[in-house]
């Protein structure tokens, strides 16, 4: 086998650092594939090798011989097979649709852009119809833990060849859940983007207003980099979108910007008889409450029923659409469930599509107003590990209950990511997601990176220890943080300002033993104004650091009267933030109050 087993993508950089070539690892890598291996469609030969190895030496030069400036250089990586990909045949897992692309998808160039290799083409459940990896003539592809227990699809290859170690990580597709339940059952990282941030140009689409490209993983640190790298509006795709300077301060929690502290949780999770399942989800949450976080149970049916939605509704007709002329002549060509479950678009007229999206309007108010004050979701992934041998006995209804906590997300416009959460006691893993708004992906990183750090799993189905999660931005639209330290104060007349704008306490903490603290006269209510004093002079003066969208700030500072002012103020530790000071007049008649240390104790000795 391979050496390189289960290298993560910074394994790969650094072996390129140490005078490794491309040349040499990937064809190494190649030479241990099988062909025969349930979780391939096509590999590429030795021609589309010499081919890529070529595309990439150009891409060298023209950056110098810098690879610092590729960051994916030489990274292999594998495609859904129904993302397409320049010289190879795109199938979506049905022969009889297979065509070869004049070009490349906008995910996959923008991956070859920087530097990756694409090595080959994942099975799926045909058309991407299932959660189970069980619907392709390449064979039902078996879970990395327990063959005879299912992967999970309809992104079966893409997550079985990251969880063996075959590649870094993988492209999936995710419309109900396709990019996270085979990473929960799998041990991987599924990350489920906000629709439009991946452009979806050259996939073939499942319901193309609800398709997402997603990446599989075995860390957040490489799912984050590949996110990084394909994230951009894509003018020739309808449905990309431009992502926003700033979150909505209105709405539900989720929805705003600001770091994941409190967490939704099923009040009385569907477990279908999964003891292994829910004890493993016990475990879970008790763990989870030792993290910085609150969880909160709810009554999830407004967001189950949404679930219910996506295959029991006029939505059916979407996946129809995409098929329907191959459908009309090569319909027994396809797989018998799969036919079956498009093939009940017969069932719906235009005027039930109308009311499904009037009733799914509604459902979304209802969930606004339910999750009005948690910022995230914490659900099972999956909620059973069927096997293959159920799901072929009982085809639908198990696929159904796999999607429990996935159908709704791409309904309900949210983001996701999926992560390891420990091991039910029969060995095979279990997973979490996390759920919040979209635009939110980077908080979500945030949030993986904490858990998994506090509670690691080897990488995928290997050996390999899980190295540390570093996480990027904590947040994905600016913030600015501003030190307070009067009126604005917890519990203080005027603190309702910065709630009003969705600030987040930070942290207590002081000036440097640079200030004085005078009660200003006059004002309602009391304020006190800061004032940085000559060496020696001045003293440490408790202050909170709050955190804000960039967007209302603004706002905030046109509530500030004279003499007050947004400065900036010195920390105990050295850092300098914005914070409140005071113009020199507005000192006139004016008490030093320094000796109380701070605000909220000279206010208390007034009593």
């Amino acid at each position: 086998m391979p050496s390189m087993l289960g290298w993560t993508i910074k394994d790969w950089q650094n072996a390129y650092k140490e005078g490794a070539t491309p040349r040499l690892l990937l064809g190494e890598l190649l030479t241990g594939l099988d062909s025969n291996d349930a979780a391939w469609i096509s590999i590429l030969d030795q021609e589309g090798l010499g081919n890529a190895l070529s595309e990439l030496d150009e891409q060298l030069e023209k950056a110098g011989g810098d690879i610092s400036t590729l960051p994916l250089y030489g990274i292999p990586f594998a495609a859904k097979d129904n993302i397409d990909v320049a010289g190879f045949e795109t199938t979506a897992a049905c022969p009889a649709f297979a065509y070869t692309p004049a070009e490349d998808a906008h995910t996959v160039a923008r991956l070859k852009a920087a530097g990756a290799v694409v090595i080959g083409k994942t099975n799926l459940d045909q058309f991407a119809t299932g959660l189970v990896g069980t619907r392709s003539p390449y064979g039902a592809v078996p879970n990395t833990f327990k063959p005879e227990v299912i992967s999970g699809g309809s992104s079966s290859g893409s997550a079985s060849v990251v969880a063996r170690g075959l590649v870094p990580f993988a492209l999936g597709t995710d419309t109900a859940g396709s990019g996270r339940v085979p990473a929960g059952l799998n041990n991987l990282v599924g990350l489920k983007p906000t629709k439009g941030l991946f452009s979806i140009r050259g996939v073939v689409p499942a319901c193309r207003s609800l398709d997402c490209v997603s990446i599989f993983a075995l860390t957040v640190n490489d799912a984050g980099l590949v996110s990084d790298t394909l994230a951009g509006f894509d003018a020739g795709d309808a449905f990309s979108r431009k992502s926003p300077d700033a979150l909505p301060l209105d709405g539900a929690a989720l929805r705003r910007p600001g770091p994941i502290k409190r967490l939704a949780i099923p009040e009385h999770p569907h477990w279908f008889g999964d003891q292994q399942s829910e004890a493993a989800w016990n475990t879970a949450i008790s763990q989870w409450r030792q993290q910085n976080v609150e969880l909160i149970p709810m009554d999830f049916s407004p967001l189950l029923e949404l679930a219910a939605l996506l295959y029991e509704g006029p939505w059916v007709a979407e996946r129809h659409a995409a098929v329907e002329s191959f459908m009309a002549s090569h319909g027994d060509e396809m797989n018998p469930v799969v036919r079956g479950i498009i093939s009940k678009a017969a069932n719906f007229s235009a005027t039930d599509t109308f009311k499904a999206q009037y009733r799914k309007e509604e459902l979304l108010r209802q969930i606004d107003e339910l999750l009005a004050d948690v910022d995230a979701l914490l659900v099972p992934t999956a909620p059973t590990a069927p096997t293959i041998e159920a799901v072929n006995a009982d085809p639908v209804t198990l696929n159904s209950q796999l999607g429990t906590y996935t159908n709704f997300v791409n309904l309900a416009d949210m983001s996701a990511l999926a992560v390891p959460a420990g091991f039910r006691d029969d060995g095979l893993p279990f997973g979490v997601t996390l759920i919040s708004g979209a635009w939110k992906d980077a908080e979500l990183q945030h949030l993986a990176c904490q858990w998994l750090n506090s509670h690691p799993t080897p990488l995928g189905a290997t050996t390999r220890a899980r190295p540390e999660e570093t996480p990027g931005a904590a947040i994905s639209t600016p913030t600015i943080k501003v030190a307070v330290v009067g009126a604005h104060l917890s519990g203080m007349p005027l603190n309702t300002q910065l709630g009003e704008r969705h600030a987040v306490l930070l942290e207590q903490t002081t000036t440097s033993a640079n200030y004085r603290l005078f009660a200003l006269p006059n004002t309602t209510p009391p304020k006190p104004g800061l004032k940085r004093a000559a060496p020696g002079e001045g003293d440490a003066i408790i202050v909170e650091v709050w955190e804000m969208p960039a967007s209302a700030f603004g706002s905030f500072v046109d509530l500030i009267s004279a003499p007050l002012g947004i400065g900036n103020v010195e920390l105990a530790d050295g850092r300098w933030v914005n914070g409140f000071i005071c113009e020199g007049y507005g000192f006139e008649g004016a008490e030093d109050v320094t000796e109380f240390g701070g605000w909220r104790a000279y206010i208390a000795s007034r009593s």
